[in-house]
């Protein structure tokens, strides 16, 4: 190991800038005057982004062009509806959906001929990006996660030198108390009370834990972050155990990210071969050892204890409190333990101030917020927003809206531990307070958009069954009342409930959220409660009448014939599997209801629309 001074680390960033310069908007710089940047985030890698990469790489050694265009593989540049991705730098143009045959008349086009390819140019990129502020993803899309010297040619690492040199413990726990950030995994707890409760105890050994256990259905804000940029996270781990006193570090990372679990691991090692880990971190006299552990892909092992004690090697499974984490935690030593995104925004609250990052979000929730937007939005991805930011905008300005020009029925925040916001709430504040006083919640930040095709009931069933799935089973509120709740949610879905158990689930619903061990099962009937406050009509037609208005409760649809639009083809009832449609020129076809297995072929083959869903 070569522990490099504060100065050679500035050494290593003026000359790092002067090769890559050309993605910082620098005119003077002596490295490439091209800088191909490929997305390498997961939906882009998966839709063929690799092959892109090796093209760009054969066209330059073609034409003996490797010392004036460079191809790099980045993290996620965010974008993922317009994946596969490239940005070409310095005029950062952005090329969505694009092809390895579109490579070479990008090459010739733009490369070589200095005019881009219209057709590929992305017409969402301005909408996407209007409203967005990147801090935790400032670097994703932007440096080669893999290359150390590039996260520090971004400014990587001077908020730990700053911290070594001119800051004291409690100064560093002071600037995050005052930054007013609240830890981005789950409850919205301040990180700068809890580091301030850490290193109040006055013991010998304390340790720094990162929550990487990304659990969520849907959410892949700190896989993204650990693939795209891990020197933040470790970078951040250092600054806090300075600020504690700790010099031993985990992160808890999903075996299920082996691209995030690889690049992390080389992080360290880096940063280790730069003396940024180990004894005598730039040679400032701080000790401090950061280790990787693999959950095994239990959601349980999210929650802060049941973390902990699968990392000491026991089934993973939540501990009451008191005592807190920060009191006796991993290993029963006083720890520290922030998600992937939390500590991502570490090193920018030390460079920039905490009255910066203030003036960031709202009073109460400051800074910004990643969400990993999906489900029927015409850009879905990862979007960085200033909490505050309404829904509205999310949905309609940097969303796109919904796809055919549907409306807009729900938004689900926080995973399966949230709950539904309706249509009639577009205009919420995506902030912590308010979200909890609608009865959802920040959780780790993914954000699930329905429109007027889904049923709530069904997703509050979807949601319950992952958590039934997923208890870890140690209180009996959360391992029986699940059960019981989606036996309930089964039961009205399927056409069988009363309004005697709709009242019995509510009851129940309340009950495990007053009565579970741990936040999860507190948690978990939150899409239960959060439908049937917005949604209870639809609670109410599957009971009362024997129908699910959304068409999408298998149980109770009705394929029914048209008579009127009908031109008697016999089409539907060829395609029928089971021979439930009988008709002819003559008469009229029908469907037998007792024999339909509710497959909507006949409906997907009908070339006059005769046939329709009618619930």
């Amino acid at each position: 190991m070569s522990v490099k001074t504060i100065a050679e680390i500035e050494q290593i960033r003026e000359a790092t800038l002067k090769k890559i310069g050309a993605r910082f908007g620098m005119t003077d710089f002596e490295g490439a005057r091209i800088h191909i940047m490929t997305c390498g985030g997961a939906g882009c890698h998966s839709s063929g982004s690799g092959r892109l990469l090796e093209e760009f790489e054969h066209l330059a050694q073609r034409d003996g062009m490797t010392n004036e265009v460079c191809a790099v593989r980045t993290g996620c540049f965010g974008l993922c509806s317009d994946g596969p991705i490239i940005v070409i730098q310095p005029e950062n143009i952005m090329y969505a959906k694009v092809q390895p045959e579109d490579v070479e008349e990008i090459w010739e086009s733009h490369i070589k001929g200095g005019k881009a390819v219209e057709r590929l140019v992305s017409k969402n990129e301005k909408a996407f990006f209007s409203k967005q502020q990147r801090i935790a993803l400032k670097n994703c899309g932007r440096i080669d996660p893999e290359n150390i010297d590039e996260y520090i040619a971004a400014g990587g690492y001077a908020a730990l030198a700053k911290v070594l040199t001119s800051m004291e413990p409690e100064d560093v726990i002071e600037t995050v108390k005052q930054s007013g950030i609240r830890g981005r995994g789950g409850a919205g707890f301040p990180a700068g009370r809890k580091w301030e409760s850490a290193a109040r105890q006055m013991v010998a050994e304390k340790i720094v834990c990162c929550n990487a256990d990304e659990g969520d259905p849907g959410a892949f804000m700190d896989r993204s972050i650990l693939e795209d940029d891990p020197h933040s996270v470790i970078e951040a781990m250092i600054i806090t155990a300075y600020a504690i006193d700790a010099h031993e570090g985990y992160i808890y990372v999903r075996a299920e990210y082996p691209t995030a679990v690889k690049r992390l691991k080389k992080a360290i090692a880096q940063a280790e071969e730069y003396g940024l880990l180990g004894d005598n971190i730039l040679g400032r006299g701080f000790a401090f050892r950061l280790e990787i552990r693999l959950g095994a892909g239990a959601f349980v092992c999210g929650e802060s204890t049941a973390l902990m004690i699968s990392i000491e090697g026991n089934r993973g499974e939540p501990r009451p409190k008191p005592p807190s984490s920060a009191e006796k935690g991993l290993f029963g030593k006083p720890t520290v333990l922030n998600n992937v995104e939390t500590f991502a925004n570490i090193p920018q609250i030390i460079i920039n101030g905490a009255d910066w990052f203030k003036t960031i979000g709202t009073e109460k929730s400051t800074g910004t917020k990643v969400f990993a937007l999906g489900g029927k939005i015409n850009n879905s991805g990862l979007v960085e927003i200033p909490m505050g930011t309404t829904l509205r905008e999310v949905i309609y300005d940097i969303g796109g809206g919904i796809p055919g020009g549907k409306e807009f029925k729900a938004a689900q925040t926080g995973g399966p531990s949230g709950g539904c916001i309706p249509a009639e709430r577009l205009d919420t504040p995506l902030d912590y307070d308010s979200l909890t006083r609608l009865g959802s919640m920040m959780g780790s930040g993914g954000m699930i958009v329905m429109d007027e095709n889904t049923c709530m009931v069904d997703i509050a069933k979807f949601f319950l069954e992952f958590t039934v799935d997923e208890s870890c089973g140690k209180c009996p509120p959360c391992r029986i009342g699940t059960k019981r709740m989606l036996e309930l949610l089964t039961r009205i879905t399927e056409g069988k409930g009363t309004m005697e158990d709709l009242e019995e689930l509510e009851s129940m619903a309340n009950t495990v959220k007053r009565a579970s061990l741990c936040g999860l099962g507190q948690s978990a009937p939150n899409p239960i409660l959060s439908t049937m406050q917005y949604f209870r009509d639809e609670y109410v037609a599957h009971v009362r009448d024997k129908k699910c208005p959304a068409g999408v409760c298998i149980s109770m649809l009705r394929f029914v014939i048209a008579d009127e639009l009908c031109k008697r083809c016999g089409i539907c009832a060829k395609n029928c599997p089971v021979g439930a449609i009988s008709g002819s020129k003559e008469e009229a076809y029908i469907i037998n209801q007792d024999k339909c297995i509710k497959c909507g072929v006949c409906m997907a083959r009908c070339p006059f629309k005769s046939i329709m869903k009618n619930a």
